[in-house]
């Protein structure tokens, strides 16, 4: 055992958790006394109308607070600890951010209020734009998508449009897509009605542009290639593959979920990239998680331009606009302009940290995956053993052959206060193991973080059963996955009554 190591739950404790509002309730108890109102009163429907067999727990105040609050402290998140999920850039985001996200300025702004009225909030996007233009490397930016994937969506139909207006490529109907790509990609492009065919990476991870080459026709309307790829690669060869595919009239589109591997490092726009989206709750503070919100602007070069989505805003000079007269957009894909909360925060990080500071969150997420990768390489199995950029993967095949796979591994680093990595995934890694360290931690607590893969790695060879049978410390132990999913406890029942 390390010193990192969670001790034992002292056992004589309430198990916060184990018992629900309903079992708690006891006949009579209120939470609160509600004040005599300061409106008038409304007589309650007809007893008809009006149900009397609601089941609804009856707790005292302090029984409410403590029950929440207790469940709060189950839960585990970047506020709690470190949270190394590969392709999700799980990160402290600055609560500064979060303030300024909260001003009542913009929270209390309203979409459909006069746009004379809301020249603030638009001077915000409108710079917001620019930034990511700039940081991108592309000539205009659509804010509207709602999320990465909506971004990635609507580039394709940004790609499809352009394409559909130039007769002599409307006609197109594939898509390429290596196999490091994420996983959303082909669900885009299949959505806008192409065929997707695969190429495969080549020996160091990343794609060759000979496969590219071989797979390139006239009948190719797009590349979507992600770069660092799921492999935390950089696509070494992308200017040459953007060539490859231009010379056959076909477009790039870059998928930038892994942005922050490249912040002012380098620009996707200037390695041929003809469209790309941004995760703004991923690179750009705004938390990510929980169901969202979210937002993924997409990023374009000039001659796809006007297809973007509507509103775009505009500078006219002495004023800002929401421009929806745009002949060629692919119109609205949401509700309103944009996340527009999300927006701010984005802003207000990118502002304060300026061209050099976001350089350097991009210097420190590769060091920092770089740093893991060399602690522990040869622990594990490195299946593509070179330098990564913001993400790391290892696989279990050192483990394997005691009989201890991937998943055992990061059931047990819950054992030590870690949440786990990605598992399984990107899918051509067999067992793998991808850790995301981000900008945003310590050297510490990466070396906890590697004491404790380490610590694994031993158990695996001296006390195998150790790990597989591991989590042993956290309230709920290892469930028998294949009964939850056939046979789920969905519904409350009460407990039998004492004998």
């Amino acid at each position: 055992m390390t010193t990192v190591q969670r001790s034992r739950a002292n056992p004589k404790a309430p198990d916060i958790g184990a018992s629900l509002t309903f079992d708690l309730s006891r006949p009579g108890r209120k939470g609160v006394l509600l004040p005599e109102p300061d409106v008038p009163r409304t007589e309650l429907p007809e007893p008809r109308f009006l149900r009397t067999d609601l089941n609804l727990p009856e707790l005292s105040q302090n029984q409410v607070v403590r029950y929440f609050f207790g469940l709060s402290r189950l839960n585990y998140g970047v506020d709690t600890g470190f949270y190394p999920l590969g392709s999700c850039t799980m990160k402290y985001n600055p609560m500064v951010n979060e303030d300024i996200g909260r001003m009542p300025g913009f929270t209390l702004a309203h979409p459909l209020q006069p746009q004379a009225a809301i020249q603030g909030a638009m001077v915000v996007m409108y710079e917001l734009q620019q930034a990511l233009a700039s940081i991108t490397g592309m000539d205009a930016v659509g804010l509207a998508p709602a999320a990465g994937a909506q971004g990635e969506l609507c580039g394709m139909l940004i790609v499809k449009a352009y394409l559909d207006d130039h007769p002599d490529r409307g006609s197109r109907r594939k898509v390429l897509i290596p196999d490091s790509a994420h996983g959303t990609n082909p669900a885009s492009a299949a959505i806008c009605q192409y065929q997707v065919v695969p190429i495969k990476s080549g020996p160091r991870g990343v794609v060759e542009p000979a496969a590219v080459a071989e797979a390139m026709d006239e009948d190719v309307a797009c590349i979507m290639i992600t770069n660092p790829n799921t492999l935390g690669l950089f696509e070494e060869h992308i200017a040459e593959i953007a060539r490859i595919v231009h010379a056959k009239g076909g477009q790039v589109y870059g998928d930038g979920a892994n942005l922050n591997a490249l912040l002012g490092i380098a620009r996707p726009g200037d390695m041929g990239i003809d469209a790309i989206h941004t995760n703004l709750h991923k690179t750009f503070t705004q938390p990510h998680g929980g169901g969202g919100p979210g937002a993924g602007p997409v990023a374009v070069k000039a001659h796809l331009a006007p297809f973007l989505p509507v509103p775009v805003i505009e500078n006219k000079g002495d004023r800002y606009v929401l421009n929806e007269d745009r002949p060629k957009s692919i119109g609205k894909i949401r509700s309103f302009a944009a996340s527009f909360g999300v927006m701010v925060r984005s802003y207000a990080y990118i502002r304060s940290l300026g061209p050099e500071g976001l350089r350097r969150v991009s210097d420190v997420a590769v060091a920092n995956a770089n740093y893991i990768l060399s602690k522990l390489r040869g622990a594990y199995n490195v299946p593509f053993d070179r330098i990564c950029k913001h993400e790391c993967v290892l696989d279990d095949q050192v483990q394997l052959k005691n009989g201890v796979k991937t998943l055992d591994i990061a059931k047990r680093l819950m054992d030590y206060g870690f949440h786990p990595p990605t598992i399984y995934f990107p899918l051509i890694v067999h067992g793998a193991i991808m850790i995301e360290p981000t900008e945003t931690e310590p050297k510490e607590t990466l070396d906890q973080f590697i004491e404790a893969m380490l610590a694994i790695a031993q158990e695996a060879e001296t006390e195998p059963d150790t790990v597989r049978n591991a989590p042993h410390f956290t309230r709920v132990s290892r469930m028998d996955e294949a009964r939850a999913a056939r046979q789920p406890n969905l519904r409350w029942r009460p407990k039998p009554a004492a004998g």
